[in-house]
């Protein structure tokens, strides 16, 4: 047993995990286990530099606000603004603060500029998105970005008999900005202004603009850029999914946080697959949100089910899905020591390797009938690999030991 699991490992390359497919995924995905280590950060930002330079790739996108992550696009492709700025405003659920964050977008606007003077062509530079939605633990944004942004590229390349609403309407119906994104209208559906009837109205008006931006795509696609075009379309999806969420914000049923939690994945998939159609992208985010098996938790003692964003684009793409997860032995300063042997991360801990890819479905096969017992973390933000899902994801990147990051500070330099 123990030889046929060490003959599953290899070098954490990006080689090792395109050895590991039958061909190029469109959309590789790379979970992780847990948020904010950089040295998962720094093990993704090398595979994607290799996945640059060996595989073609042209895009990374995480888990992360899709709007805000313009901002850091901007800066990537065409150097808006400055890398101090880029990180504070391209960025939400403060991963803006990461030394690897940062290091990433640096690494990409110099990967742009670096062919000569002018920089790489279009077709050539490397890309930064969000994929997640403008959505927080505590809140959900308001739709007004999403919904005016749609609204004013509409509005300067269409007759304007088309549109279904003025922007003094947007404004009327959407109000101040604190009534939607009002804290307590996560855990009070009362507080909620997402059946109200301007919320009502504002969904069909959203969906009216989407319908016009689809109807009108000839004539688009040909008066605008395709960046242009593609903005839209996020707009789009971003106001309509925001719009929605909000609804079920206010609703008072059981299936309140879990219809919200799907909500949610359902925005990063659509997103997603947007991405796909650009050109192969690799994906950083939680396991959860990426594995082909429904998703589960616990929130305030309720048990959730959901398909997550993963599982949701695999249905859609087959094959040019991939799903690599990302499992740990130790995370010390978290209190998650060695792993118990009979687990998934206890047999790969035995390996030699301090960091290694591995073959899940021949790891399954070489375990047989013989399934690890589930590993149960002391750390709630620490997700052990689910040993029932081993042979859905395609491969595994494991790493031995978690370091303790440094302290998220910097100074205000490039």
């Amino acid at each position: 047993m123990a030889t046929g699991i060490k003959d599953t490992a290899h070098a954490v390359e990006a080689a090792a995990v395109m050895r590991l497919l039958s061909a190029r995924p469109r959309l590789l995905a790379l979970g992780e286990p847990t948020h904010g280590e950089d040295t998962l950060l720094g093990l993704r930002n090398e595979l994607f530099r290799q996945l640059v330079e060996q595989e073609g790739y042209r895009t990374i996108a995480i888990e992360s606000d899709c709007l805000a992550g313009l901002a850091a696009d901007d800066y990537v492709t065409s150097g808006t603004g400055t890398l101090d700025e880029a990180m504070e405003h391209g960025f939400s659920h403060g991963w803006g603060t990461f030394a690897a964050n940062r290091e990433l977008v640096r690494w990409m606007r110099a990967y742009n500029v670096r062919a000569d003077n002018d920089g790489r062509p279009a077709c050539e530079r490397l890309r930064f998105a969000g994929f997640d939605g403008p959505l927080e633990i505590t809140h959900a944004a308001s739709p007004r970005q999403a919904l005016t942004a749609l609204h004013s590229y509409l509005a300067a390349r269409v007759d304007t008999d088309l549109l279904p609403c003025t922007a003094t309407t947007l404004d009327h119906l959407l109000g101040t900005d604190d009534r939607w994104t009002h804290p307590a209208a996560m855990t009070d559906p009362a507080q909620s202004a997402g059946q109200s009837a301007e919320a009502g109205r504002l969904r069909l008006l959203a969906d009216d603009l989407v319908a016009l931006l689809d109807a009108q795509t000839p004539h688009l696609t040909t008066a605008t850029s395709r960046d242009d075009w593609d903005r839209a379309r996020l707009y789009g999806r971003t106001a309509t999914g925001l719009l929605r969420y909000h609804y079920w914000m206010a609703d008072t049923s059981p299936a309140r946080m879990t219809r919200l939690v799907g909500l949610r994945d359902q925005m990063m998939a659509h997103n997603l697959l947007a991405l796909a159609a650009r050109g192969p992208a690799l994906i950083h985010a939680h396991n959860s949100h990426l594995q082909r098996a429904k998703s589960t938790m616990r929130m305030g003692g309720m048990p959730l089910e959901w398909w997550s964003a993963g599982a949701l684009v695999s249905a859609r793409l087959g094959e040019e899905y991939a799903f690599v997860a990302t499992a740990l032995g130790t995370i010390r300063h978290q209190a998650v020591d060695t792993p118990p042997p009979d687990t998934v991360e206890g047999l790969l801990y035995a390996l030699p390797q301090d960091r290694c890819v591995i073959d899940a479905p021949r790891l399954a096969t070489a375990l047989g009938d013989t399934r690890p017992a589930p590993r149960v973390s002391p750390w709630f933000g620490y997700a052990p690999l689910d040993p029932a899902h081993l042979a859905e994801c395609d491969g595994i990147v494991f790493v031995k030991d978690v370091v303790q990051s440094r302290p998220r500070l910097f100074s205000k330099t490039g």
